[in-house]
């Protein structure tokens, strides 16, 4: 995800992906007057601080760590993960909370309840009655709204953040993208929410099927082991149908989201505020995954500064910032924090690629020169990642890689194609590889990265690392509710004056059975408008081994992903630059039942705000 994570991934430069977490309960909050952990206190207002906040409330574009934080509140799926108080590495929450649970569904179907049938390739879920959206008066999700979600997919306007998963499991999918493609291809079939509309309820993918209003049938074109995970997203949310009322992702939709969880959104400024508050449609005896503890969750957004967020939560004054959506710890404060043992303080196992630098194969700019296989070896062996490491906090908190499939993941194997003294970078190879690629006067490049405060700091020490080499990089900073809305941008990234290299990032869409989670996504040919191949590769051979490895046994996965891996390295694809673990802060006011005062879900890439309360007893 980019997020991303996600994710998520993902994104996922929410700090990058990595947000400082904390909050604040109001001076009126209800219920309960302990502040004990273990004893939930219902009440008060979760004060989030964001820099740019979510780029996209429609479920189906919504690809980045900080629209996953806020999706969990207000948007319900068939399957979804549980949040444990401790998910470390080493711990069986770990695996609690990243093993998909039944949400909206009765149950996660499997071939022992008869919800596996067809050998693996028919999966049967039945819908929860009292699952509401909250419209006037409350409405039953049904099977059809979760089509309806598949549907948007293709749309013209805004497509969903990851195809490729769902077109290559579900039966149909990609004929109706293809048949929805060619309609909007006509000049006389404007993008309008009627024409778009019109076309999704005139048109059916064949493996979906409504059996009933409380019952659905996904029928698969092959077995795909990984499909739960895959139905676990929030890109498989449910549509109620008023959406067909607006353009997907739009500002109208934006301000008329329907809530099926247990908190609605009643106020949204793009770039300034937006403020949910309890849904009095949702039942908490249908959802064993979220609660309602606080009364209203409110974002401020522009706070580009971590260090500001910082102080702020940690003046723990009441109305100030209370939990960081978008943004990272400050990495000056990680060293003072990690020696004063701050308890609430805690760096979180994790697995990503956050950030790596992405190539624009495509960019005209300087030559062509990002298409010149040696230009990008040279920046390769030219980056310092010691000095991107000490800009995120030191090695407490980023682990130096130089593989596309980071520790962690299925297909991981230890190996670099460009030596860069243990990770410090080596001008002189750098140069000369540059010469050699016929750059010998150096090259200037435009590189794109979210305009934060930690993101500029990792951008400063890429730029000043590559200098020496004769690799000019000028900063291109732009907020981070637009930066991957443009980094994706492929239908016009290869036009002059876009950009070269890009300052993207990566967590795993889910984790266990993972391996299409970060190659498929971010490597398979797809250059199309809003993709994750941000840079547009394109490669037969590398498209090839990925399909070869989805469709590989567990047992033998493992060795064809680390081909697939091979293959993006030999071609510089990317710079793998550090594997960032988690951390976060929180004030005293955050609560819940584990140690920590974070809730951290590893498949968000952030904090679960349903499973946090606020103690009364704190400012």
């Amino acid at each position: 995800m980019t997020r991303n994570i996600h994710r998520i991934a993902a994104l996922a430069t929410a700090g990058l992906a990595v947000a400082g977490l904390a909050a604040c309960s109001s001076t009126n909050s209800g219920g309960t007057s302990s502040s004990s952990s273990s004893k939930p206190v219902f009440g008060g207002t979760l004060r989030i601080v964001a820099a740019s906040g979510p780029d996209h409330l429609d479920t189906v574009p919504a690809y980045y760590t900080a629209d996953y934080i806020l999706e969990k509140a207000y948007t319900r799926q068939l399957l979804t993960y549980p949040t444990v108080p401790d998910p470390s590495f080493s711990s069986p929450g770990w695996t609690k909370d990243i093993t998909p649970v039944a949400d909206a569904a009765t149950a996660v179907p499997t071939t022992a309840n008869g919800g596996i049938t067809n050998a693996g390739k028919t999966y049967t879920f039945h819908i929860k009655q009292g699952v509401d959206w909250n419209t006037s008066p409350a409405r039953q999700v049904t099977a059809d709204d979760f089509i309806r979600e598949y549907k948007a997919f293709c749309n013209p306007v805004s497509p969903v953040g990851n195809l490729g998963y769902y077109s290559s499991t579900i039966a149909g999918l990609t004929q109706y993208c293809a048949a929805e493609t060619a309609f909007f291809a006509k000049k006389s079939n404007a993008p309008t929410a009627a024409n778009i509309a019109n076309f999704q309820n005139t048109h059916n993918i064949s493996g979906l099927v409504a059996v009933s209003p409380s019952e659905l049938q996904f029928n698969l074109i092959q077995p795909a082991g990984d499909f739960i995970y895959m139905l676990s997203m929030p890109f498989t949310s449910a549509r109620p149908v008023e959406y067909d009322q607006y353009v997907p992702n739009s500002l109208q939709l934006d301000q008329h989201t329907i809530s099926d969880g247990p908190y609605q959104i009643t106020s949204y400024v793009p770039n300034k505020s937006l403020t949910m508050q309890q849904n009095p449609a949702w039942k908490q005896s249908t959802d064993a995954v979220r609660h309602q503890y606080v009364h209203e969750i409110a974002m401020t957004m522009g706070v580009t500064s971590a260090a500001t967020q910082l102080a702020d939560m940690q003046a723990g004054k009441t109305g100030t910032y209370d939990l960081v959506d978008d943004t990272g710890v400050e990495p000056t404060a990680i060293p003072t924090l990690l020696a004063k043992h701050d308890p609430k303080f805690k760096v979180w196992p994790w697995s990503s690629t956050v950030p790596y630098t992405v190539f624009n194969v495509r960019s005209p700019n300087s030559g062509g020169a990002m298409k010149n296989l040696k230009v990008r070896q040279a920046i390769e062996y030219g980056i310092n990642k010691v000095a991107v490491q000490k800009a995120l906090g030191g090695p407490a908190v980023a682990k130096v890689i130089s593989t596309a499939i980071p520790p962690g993941n299925v297909g991981y194997q230890p190996y670099n194609l460009y030596p860069d003294k243990n990770g410090q970078g080596d001008p002189a190879k750098c140069k000369s590889t540059l010469a050699a690629a016929g750059y010998s006067k150096g090259v200037s490049l435009t590189y794109l990265y979210p305009n934060d405060s930690v993101n500029q700091r990792v951008f400063a020490a890429i730029q000043a690392s590559l200098k020496p080499c004769g690799v000019n990089l000028v900063g291109k900073p732009e907020p981070g509710s637009s930066f991957f809305v443009d980094l994706g941008n492929a239908p016009v990234n290869n036009r002059p004056g876009t950009w070269d290299m890009g300052q993207a990032g990566w967590i795993p869409d889910w984790f266990g059975p993972n391996g299409r989670t970060i190659m498929d996504p971010l490597f398979r040919t797809r250059c199309v408008l809003n993709t994750n191949n941000y840079g547009c590769f394109s490669s037969k051979q590398l498209d090839t081994a990925i399909t070869t490895a989805e469709a590989a046994p567990l047992s033998s996965a493992a060795s064809l992903w680390h081909k697939a891996d091979e293959i993006v390295m030999q071609n510089a694809v990317i710079v793998p630059l550090v594997e960032q673990q988690a951390p976060f802060y929180t004030s005293a006011r955050v609560q819940n039942a584990g140690s920590a005062a974070v809730v951290y879900a590893p498949n968000i890439g952030g904090p679960d705000i349903t499973n946090i309360w606020l103690n009364p007893n704190k400012p």
